[in-house]
């Protein structure tokens, strides 16, 4: 069966056409993102910026015609961080109603968590002691998620993998507290402490102990645009490609070195990188930092990187719904 996901975060709008047979993805025919930042001033406003709502609908427009193109069966659309804090959420809900015929789904922060511990892990070799992390650094919030590797996609939707959401990410960050081009020291400092803040109290309502690693000797597992953005510029690619980032190792000394550099570097030299997607050079610093936060709260050593997150976690839900 030919499905269709959409993935509306507080950054990016994403799109996944792929064929799924029982119950796994047998074939990917397209994957697309968009640098929209429907998020703009969400954080402070909790309202859609009029021009951001519209490039985002714009961009879905544009996905509905790839689907008609490559006729699909079925269409799943998630909005994230962003929406679940506007108060006029309602105007991209009627637009996707419009443009897609089809209901939109704002997901709770443990529902997303959901779709990204499945979307990290469907395919991934199961560990030695069978368990994963997952944290999905988004351009709102950042997720943490630990369940068994190699559950089917039933029991990971039906029983949802322990999860929390945390209102850090790279666009809610850099409006927080970075006025200047580079960031100063003050505001590498002020994002560095309110992210490690936040990853620290989510990690104690789950039940973890910071500085103790991943529970329970967990394989960790890193997903979303910062983390692969950070890894294809540790890796020194001339071109971004998905087939060397995906399943990489980085070690926290790599991600820490990789943060500073964006640190010091202008919006210009950032964007002038051959891996920059255009319209993230602005914000990656500040997500580089909460990766880097991840890794000293947990104290690990190394993380795995996947290409693979939310849009296959929401398109392997779609086909579950659909008998495929």
């Amino acid at each position: 069966m030919r499905l269709a996901s959409m993935d509306v975060g507080t950054n990016s709008t994403r799109l996944l056409i792929a064929d799924v047979s029982d119950g796994r993805i047998t074939a990917q025919l397209t994957r697309e993102m968009v640098i929209t930042r429907l998020g703009k001033g969400v954080d402070k406003t909790r309202r859609f910026d009029p021009l951001a709502l519209a490039r985002t609908l714009e961009v879905l427009g544009d996905y509905a015609a790839r689907c008609l193109e490559h006729q699909v069966e079925g269409v799943r659309l998630a909005a994230t961080s962003a929406t679940r804090d506007a108060a006029n959420r309602d105007e991209l809900i009627d637009g996707v109603r419009e443009l897609l015929g089809i209901e939109p789904e704002v997901l709770s922060g443990p529902e997303e968590a959901a779709a990204s511990f499945l979307g990290a892990t469907w395919d991934l070799p199961i560990p030695p002691n069978g368990q994963v992390a997952v944290f999905d650094i988004g351009g709102g919030s950042t997720e943490l998620i630990a369940g068994p590797a190699g559950a089917p996609v039933g029991e990971v939707l039906d029983n949802p993998p322990r999860a929390v959401s945390v209102d850090v990410g790279s666009v809610r960050l850099t409006e927080r507290h970075v006025t200047h081009d580079p960031l100063t020291e003050d505001e590498v400092a002020a994002v560095r402490a309110d992210a490690e803040a936040a990853i620290a109290a989510g990690v104690e309502r789950l039940g973890w102990t910071p500085g103790a690693g991943a529970p329970g000797g967990a394989q960790v597992v890193g997903v979303a645009g910062t983390v692969t953005t950070v890894t294809a510029l540790s890796l020194g690619l001339e071109a971004y490609d998905p087939d060397r980032v995906h399943r990489s190792t980085l070690t926290a000394a790599t991600i820490a070195e990789t943060a500073a550099r964006l640190c010091a570097m202008t919006v210009a030299e950032k964007a002038a990188l051959p891996i920059m997607p255009p319209g993230r050079e602005d914000v990656i610093a500040a997500g580089a930092l909460v990766l880097e936060a991840v890794c000293r709260v947990l104290a690990l050593e190394e993380i795995t990187v996947s290409e693979t997150d939310i849009l296959d976690g929401v398109l392997l839900g779609l086909a579950r719904r659909m008998g495929a």
